[in-house]
C-alpha cells in the first residue's frame, strides 16, 4: 500500500514541474527569437565639416590702472573725504593729514630764506662798496676778494634755503592727498585720528580705473605654441569670451595682448591677458571668471557622443556593413565640442554610424537601417 502512494505522489509532483519546465523553455525559445530578429537603428552618413573648439582657463580681473594711496608725510589723519566704493577722478581729495607741523615748516624755512637774501643783499652792498676804494687804493685787493668770496657764500645759503622752503612746501602740499586717476575707490583700513607713515605697509586705500579691464591667465609652453602658430591662420584666436563668476557670459569680446615675453621657469606657463571695455562697471578689481579661446577647425570629421561606446578608456562606434549588418569600429579621438568627439582615425567619408540602442547593439548583428540626413 505504501508503495502505491509513493508512486502516485511522484506522478503527481513530476508532472507540474515538467509541465514548467516545457512552458520555460518555449518562453526562452521566443524571447531568443525576438532577440535575434533586426533592430530598427538610425544611422547618420559621416561627412567633412568645419568646427569650432572651445578651451576655458581661470582668469583674474584687474582695472587697467590699480594704485596704493599711501601717506608721503607722517602725521595724524585729520580729514577722510570719501566713502568705499565711490567713484572719484582724478585730482579729487581724498585725505588730510593735520598739517599744523609741516605749516609751521613752511613759515621758518620762509624766514630762513628771507634772512639768507638779507645776508646776500648786504654782501653784494660790500662788494659794490669796495672796489672803487680799490681802485683808489684805500683798501687792498685781498679785502675785495674776502667781500666777493663771502657774496657767493651768501648766493649759496639763498640757494639752500629755497630749496629747504621748497621742500617744506612739497612736505605741507603732501598732507592733502589727491587721486592720482579717476577710478573706484577700495578699502579704508584707518579712521580720522589714526597716526599715518610712509612707512605703513598697508595703504590709506587702493584705486581702481576699470573704463577697461585685463583678465589675466596663464597657458600651457605646449598650448602657447599650438596657440602661437595657429594664430597666424586663425584670427578667431585674437579674440576672446569671458565667462563670469556667476556663469553668465559677459556681453562684448576682448583682445589678446601679451603679458609677459617669456615662460615661467617654475610654473612652465607664460601669462597672457584679455582686454575688456568695461562701460558698465560690471567687471570689477579682484574678481575672477574664464576665458574662452576658440579654435576654428576645417575638414574634421565629427561623432555624436552618444553614438559612441566607451570601454576601458578606449572608443568605438557601430558602422554599417554589408547585408545591413554591423561592425564594432575603433576609433581614436583628438578633442571634444560639448556635444560631439572629433575623430582622429578609425572612420572614413561616408561611413554611416549607428546614433541610436547603442547598449542594445553588438558586432555581426543585422538592423533594420534608417539613414538619418
Amino acid at each position: 500500500m505504501a508503495s502505491k502512494i509513493s508512486k502516485r505522489t511522484i506522478v503527481h509532483v513530476f508532472i507540474p514541474i515538467i509541465t514548467l519546465l516545457c512552458l520555460s523553455a518555449c518562453a526562452g525559445s521566443s524571447e531568443q527569437e525576438q532577440f535575434n530578429q533586426p533592430n530598427d537603428v538610425d544611422f547618420i552618413e559621416i561627412r567633412a565639416e568645419s568646427i569650432q573648439i572651445e578651451k576655458k582657463y581661470p582668469g583674474a580681473i584687474e582695472g587697467i590702472v590699480n594704485v596704493d594711496i599711501k601717506a608721503q608725510v607722517t602725521g595724524y589723519l585729520d580729514q577722510i573725504y570719501v566713502k568705499e566704493g565711490d567713484y572719484v577722478t582724478a585730482g579729487q581729495s581724498l585725505f588730510r593729514i593735520k598739517g599744523d607741523l609741516y605749516a609751521e615748516q613752511v613759515s621758518n624755512s620762509k624766514a630762513a630764506y628771507e634772512a639768507a637774501l638779507a645776508a646776500e643783499k648786504n654782501a653784494q652792498i660790500e662788494v659794490e662798496k669796495l672796489r672803487p676804494l680799490v681802485k683808489e687804493k684805500v683798501y687792498s685787493e685781498l679785502q675785495l676778494q674776502t667781500a666777493e668770496a663771502n657774496l657767493l657764500a651768501a648766493k649759496a645759503q639763498v640757494s639752500q634755503a629755497r630749496a629747504a622752503l621748497g621742500t617744506s612746501q612739497v612736505n605741507a602740499a603732501f598732507t592733502l592727498i589727491k587721486a592720482p586717476v579717476s577710478g573706484y575707490i577700495g578699502r579704508i583700513p584707518n579712521r580720522i585720528g589714526n597716526l599715518v607713515t610712509p612707512a605703513d605697509v598697508v595703504p590709506l586705500t587702493n584705486l581702481s580705473d576699470i573704463q577697461q579691464v585685463f583678465v589675466y591667465f596663464s597657458l600651457s609652453e605646449a598650448d602657447f605654441i599650438v596657440f602661437m602658430k595657429d594664430q597666424k591662420t586663425d584670427q578667431s584666436l585674437n579674440t576672446v569670451e569671458l565667462i563670469m563668476a556667476d556663469g553668465s557670459k559677459y556681453g562684448q569680446d576682448g583682445k589678446v595682448e601679451f603679458a609677459s615675453g617669456n615662460i615661467d621657469k617654475t610654473t612652465g606657463s607664460i601669462p597672457l591677458k584679455a582686454v575688456f571695455e568695461n562701460e558698465d562697471k560690471l567687471l570689477r578689481s579682484g574678481g575672477s571668471g574664464r576665458i574662452i579661446l576658440k579654435k576654428t577647425l576645417s575638414d574634421v570629421i565629427t561623432v555624436p557622443m552618444e553614438s559612441v561606446k566607451d570601454i576601458q578608456d578606449r572608443f568605438f562606434v557601430y558602422v554599417l556593413s554589408e547585408k545591413n549588418t554591423i561592425k564594432m569600429v575603433p576609433i581614436e579621438v583628438e578633442g571634444k565640442t560639448i556635444s560631439h568627439y572629433i575623430v582622429k582615425s578609425g572612420l572614413q567619408l561616408g561611413d554611416k554610424i549607428a546614433i541610436n540602442r547603442i547598449d542594445l547593439l553588438s558586432d555581426g548583428m543585422t538592423v533594420v537601417p534608417t539613414i538619418i540626413k
